[in-house]
């Protein structure tokens, strides 16, 4: 390693370290060494620390033992003359650095507590600082880096020379679906701010994460791979080879230094080389050519900024999947959370303003033009900047292997299809549609063709084995429209008929989901019409679709076989694919119970139910909830303890939607046990809970269940579901 890399790494990790000790010091005399510390809302403590050493630091006195560590690690600054190789103790240094930065921010969170955004996601206001990600932040894009969604990202120390080269090297790093992750200055200037001030929108939902101003902020992206490893990877805290050894083979991440590479900037540098991320600057640093620790070269430097982009895919041998959509304007997955602000309107269609409504339906073949896209009505070039225009879109498929219960899987990818395209945004389905066109979109061509084009191209690369032909034909006259409301919602009508009919007796073929096998190993998710996928994201019938598509695919078609138990739901051909489907580790599935053997839990559950003994009830959270629950714990940390693939008795993950599905824990007295659940929750599917406690026989049943208004304690539970007469009470023990 070169002589100057190495002293320079070794000397900024001494300036990081003192820093450390000096805010330690003071903070341990301001606040006392019982203070709380650490980054707000998350399971994972200082997640670097936790990752390597297994330390989980909550309190300012735990900063001791790390800091001593940290003393340890660095070795002295390199001599004129030394004998010794200069890769091992550059990278020790590089991890002190790493350590003392995250007792740096955790400080920093109790001095300065609006320094960063507590939104912890979106841009709002005038502060750019989104600081360490929470949980719930996490697990929405952590799980991205694992089922392929987004590769890894880049993070990007300093500033680009101006605004607009800024803004290029972050839109070409987008279209390969990468995030970025922000920090540090260089003379003055920020990549973050300089983004901005291209009029580029940033934040979480853009890829283009501002983490923060100072270098010391680059642990939030190293803490984000370090918990990735962890939460979908199954690395336990304290095994620091795998962790780094899992984002090396895993995560397609690097470092862009833009800007004067200072003594803190080779140490962290030199801190990421133990994860396999390699440096490309655009300054003429000293280069690291051969490899070892990383796949390719360790730094490169001097690369102009027409071309670093490209360099820095090719040093991490990152392969990129760019899928080719005919539009003007750029398009992928990074686009998918822009937003089209009321100033930057061109045309709107939707949202309550107008009529937005999408439908996907089946024709013969004959009656099908492959590829035709019309639109009958103004188009963008009809009218001015700020107009609405009514909207209906029928895509039209044909296919000799096309079923009738394909259309609204289709139709169900429009949100994400079509979002995709820079300066388009899309909000919801069928008839609540909402679609916003930006001014900068049509300055560069983008027409309302240009929608069609994208779910022509799009249906035909990701469903292509499905069908043959769609024609996709788009309207804006209101009468039109109109029409094609009325024939699209008897439609939608019909499918839920079918889909919410459906039952678990009347088929004898069940679906497997072993995606998320990839971070949990041992997980195996039975899908059932009455029991819908854990992460919400698949029922039966989309299972159905997929193996269509791809018969080799996560989702397998499973024998259910002889009934064991129709009371739990276990099948045998169910425990036969379980069995070998997790390598003997589950030998048995109920489909409907959390006490007798249920189904294991993966860290992309949308809920997580447990029992709650005092009340003979059980409780649910949703991952968006933040608080305490009555079981004594939040949802990370339930996460956390029931999930990566584990079969927990008293826990169990599950899907929003499943709730009110007939079979919900039916071998536990199913729906009738809830006992608790978030407001927002039970706002959000008081209808169908509504409607199935009419079913049961308590039409007021939504109102029994307590929520974090009444209490999140178990015995404030016990006494509002007493107060209600809860059915819950009479029910036979659940334990």
């Amino acid at each position: 390693m070169s002589k100057i890399i190495a002293s320079a790494a070794i000397r900024g990790a001494h300036k990081i370290y003192l820093r450390a000790e000096e805010k330690y010091a003071e903070a341990l005399e301001k606040y006392g060494p019982g203070h709380e510390a650490g980054f707000p809302n998350t399971a994972y403590y200082l997640p670097i620390i936790y990752a390597i050493t297994g330390i989980g630091v909550s309190r300012i006195g735990g900063m001791r033992k790390v800091l001593d560590i940290c003393k340890r690690l660095i070795p002295p600054p390199v001599k004129e003359k030394t004998p010794l190789p200069y890769l091992a103790p550059a990278l020790d240094a590089g991890m002190a650095a790493f350590f003392a930065e995250e007792i740096i921010e955790s400080i920093r969170y109790l001095e300065e507590p609006d320094f960063y955004l507590s939104n912890n996601e979106e841009i709002t206001g005038g502060n750019i600082w989104l600081g360490a990600a929470n949980d719930i932040v996490f697990r929405k894009r952590g799980v991205e880096f694992v089922d392929g969604t987004a590769p890894g990202f880049a993070a990007i120390v300093g500033a680009a020379p101006d605004p607009a080269t800024a803004a290029k090297i972050a839109l070409e790093l987008q279209e390969k679906n990468l995030y970025v992750f922000m920090c540090a200055e260089h003379e003055g200037k920020r990549f973050s701010e300089q983004l901005v001030e291209s009029g580029t929108q940033i934040g979480w939902p853009t890829r283009l994460v501002s983490f923060g101003p100072d270098i010391s902020s680059a642990v939030f992206a190293i803490g984000f791979a370090c918990r990735v490893a962890m939460a979908f990877g199954g690395i336990k805290p304290g095994d620091f080879r795998k962790n780094l050894i899992y984002n090396k083979d895993r995560t397609y991440a690097f470092i862009l230094a833009l800007g004067n590479v200072t003594d803190e900037w080779y140490a962290n540098a030199a801190g990421a080389i133990n994860w396999g991320f390699p440096t490309i600057a655009d300054t003429p640093i000293p280069q690291v050519l051969p490899t070892g620790i990383c796949t390719y070269e360790h730094v490169v430097s001097n690369i102009p900024h027409d071309q670093i982009t490209q360099k820095a895919v090719e040093v991490r041998g990152l392969k990129v999947q760019v899928a080719k959509v005919p539009v003007p304007v750029s398009y992928g997955p990074a686009f998918e959370g822009e937003r089209v602000r009321g100033e930057d309107i061109y045309v709107e269609m939707g949202g309550g303003r107008t009529i937005a409504v999408e439908w996907t339906t089946s024709r013969r073949m004959e009656e099908v033009e492959d590829g035709k896209v019309e639109v009958i009505g103004k188009n963008v070039a009809d009218v001015t900047p700020g107009t609405r225009l009514h909207f209906a879109m029928v895509a039209e498929v044909a296919g000799r292997n096309f079923q009738e219960d394909f259309e609204p899987i289709l139709e169900r990818q429009n949100h994400h299809l079509i979002n995709q395209a820079q300066g388009v945004m899309h909000i919801g389905q069928r008839d609540i549609a909402w679609i916003r066109i930006s001014k900068q979109a049509v300055e560069k061509g983008f027409t309302l063709e240009h929608i069609g084009k994208i779910i022509y191209a799009k249906y035909h690369q990701d469903f292509g084995a499905i069908f043959d032909k769609v024609q996709i034909k788009i309207y804006t006259e209101e009468e039109k429209v109109r029409e094609i409301l009325e024939l699209a919602r008897a439609s939608y009508h019909h499918r839920d008929a079918r889909i919410e009919g459906m039952t678990d007796e009347t088929i004898d073929t069940f679906y497997s989901c072993i995606l998320c096998q990839s971070f949990a190993p041992d997980h195996v998710c039975i899908i059932s019409p009455e029991r819908t996928g854990l992460c919400g994201a698949y029922n039966w019938l989309d299972c159905r679709a997929a193996y269509e598509i791809n018969p080799e695919g996560p989702n397998q078609p499973v024998k259910k076989g002889e009934c064991l138990d129709e009371h739990y739901g276990q099948f045998r051909g169910c425990n036969e694919y379980v069995t070998k489907a997790s390598r003997q580790k589950v030998l048995s599935v109920s489909l409907y119970s959390l006490m007798n053997d249920p189904m294991t839990t993966c860290g992309c559950c949308e809920c997580i139910a447990a029992i709650m003994p005092m009340c003979n009830g059980i409780m649910t959270v949703d991952r968006d909830f933040t608080g305490m629950t009555p079981c004594g714990m939040k949802f990370t940390t339930l996460a956390g303890s029931v999930g990566g693939g584990a079969q927990t008795p008293g826990f169990l993950g599950h899907s929003k939607y499943n709730i009110a599905q007939r079979k919900f824990l039916r071998g536990d007295g199913g729906l009738l046990r809830i006992v608790w659940m978030p407001k927002r929750l039970k706002e959000e599917i008081y209808e169908r809970l509504k409607a199935r406690g009419e079913e049961l026989g308590f039409p007021d049943f939504p109102d029994m269940i307590a929520d974090e208004s009444v209490g999140t304690t178990e015995d404030e539970v016990l006494a509002y579901i007493t107060e209600k007469g809860h059915p819950c009470l009479t029910m036979e023990p659940l334990m």
